[in-house]
């Protein structure tokens, strides 16, 4: 493995280990402080935090439970639930829409009560593209979210909120960083690969961010453990695009007969279009096996080809 990859100088955030590191801790406080105050961009929104159990409920020990990266609470009540997810799942947006409800959910005690809510706010760093709907999207970093009146384009509600940050759309070097803003999203994705602090990030809160990520702090267990996280993290990753690029090698090559076969009978356009759609059908068989073969995990591979567990597993016993 690359000295690069796993002994670096500084931890890579985007493993739980280094994620959780960064901004989980009582000692990271002011770091989640600063982040979240410039990702969401409200002034004053926080000054100070209360890390709460990552661990939630549903009113009943029958429904689903979710577990968070980081949730906390600020000075005024308000919630902030601060995810990293790695790789992109198929209702994603669901997803984030369930965990954002459960805050609101929890503030309804038994008896009497107004409805009055305090605001929650989900933020998502993603190292995936999330949003590609048009050709704006493709330079758009922060995505903010809100409840909004469709014909006035006013809020109807400040109470939910959701920002994602899309890590792989930010690509702005050492040298054309302006604000915090950039500076934070350059470290969150450059600082594992850095052998020492840029000159251009400056100040007491990245200074603080340096010392939480140094490896050399880290006692003989924590690096075990932050080893394992990124071994973790990369052999999943390795795998599912080692599946996902043969898969997609073997579907090409299954239907590119058939798609001009179709071609002549049906048109060029309309044939060349039904071969790509059975391809892609093939392209995901393929690569469930494939990713049976590497040993992923089942709840992975749903996510990633959209086959409920079922499907999957009567696949395995084929």
């Amino acid at each position: 493995m690359k000295k690069d990859e796993i002994d670096s100088r500084y931890l890579d955030p985007l493993t739980d280990f280094g994620f959780h590191r960064l901004f989980g801790t009582e000692s990271s406080k002011n770091l989640l402080i600063s982040f979240l105050n410039e990702i969401i961009r409200e002034e004053g929104l926080i000054t100070d935090i209360k890390y709460l159990p990552t661990e939630q409920r549903g009113f009943s020990e029958k429904e689903r439970k979710a577990v968070f990266d980081i949730f906390c609470t600020n000075e005024k009540g308000e919630y902030f639930i601060v995810e990293m997810q790695r790789a992109k799942q198929p209702y994603f947006r669901d997803r984030s829409i369930f965990y954002a409800s459960l805050p609101i959910r929890k503030q309804a005690p038994r008896g009497m009560w107004d409805f009055r809510l305090k605001a929650v706010y989900l933020v998502a760093v993603l190292d995936f593209v999330l949003f590609s709907e048009s050709e704006e999207d493709k330079d758009h970093i922060v995505e903010r979210v809100h409840l909004v009146r469709e014909r006035t384009k006013s809020y109807f509600s400040k109470k939910i909120n959701f920002v994602f940050v899309e890590l792989p759309k930010f690509r702005k070097t050492e040298e054309e960083l302006k604000t915090n803003f950039d500076r934070w999203l350059f470290l969150l994705k450059n600082i594992s690969k850095l052998e020492e602090r840029p000159t251009s990030i400056q100040g007491k809160i990245f200074e603080e961010l340096f010392q939480a990520v140094e490896t050399n702090q880290l006692t003989k267990e924590e690096m075990k453990k932050y080893k394992k996280s990124v071994l973790e993290y990369r052999d999943v990753r390795d795998s599912i695009a080692l599946a996902r690029e043969e898969a997609r090698e073997e579907a090409r090559a299954e239907t590119w007969e058939e798609a001009w076969k179709e071609a002549w009978k049906e048109g060029i356009k309309e044939g060349i279009e039904k071969g790509i759609e059975k391809g892609i059908e093939k392209e995901k068989f393929s690569m469930v096996q494939k990713c049976l073969t590497n040993n992923i995990p089942v709840e992975i591979i749903v996510n990633l080809t959209g086959f409920s567990k079922e499907q999957i597993n009567r696949f395995n016993y084929k």
